[in-house]
């Protein structure tokens, strides 16, 4: 059975920093390209961030040079650090593995406000 477990979310003001991290069991995770994606209120989930097997990374235009994405293999965990958060960042941030994402995380809520 595959788990994807998210944990870290939380709220946090504008210009601060969250780490969330994503723990896989049930695949052979070293094979595995894994991503974060975030669905904001009433819009359409989209990718964050992705890091290939070989730890490739590749981010979003709106959170390239305050967002970065890491993997542990060691661990089976993916994470992503997040600075400099804006109102904007507020979303459901989902953990995702596969290049053409097979499998899902549950979401964490990141709330960006004052």
């Amino acid at each position: 059975q595959v788990q994807l477990v998210e944990s870290g979310g939380g709220l946090v003001q504008p210009g601060g920093s969250l780490s969330l991290s994503c723990a896989a069991s049930g695949i052979i995770f070293r094979i595995y390209a894994m991503s974060w994606y975030r669905q904001p209120p009433g819009k359409q989930r989209m990718l964050v961030a992705a890091v290939s097997s070989s730890g490739r990374t590749n981010y979003a235009d709106s959170v390239k040079g305050r967002f970065t994405i890491s993997r542990d293999n060691a661990k089976n965990t993916v994470h992503l650090e997040m600075n400099n958060l804006r109102p904007e960042d507020t979303a459901v941030y989902y953990c995702a593995a596969g290049a053409t994402v097979t499998y899902w995380g549950q979401g964490t809520q990141v709330t960006v406000s004052s």
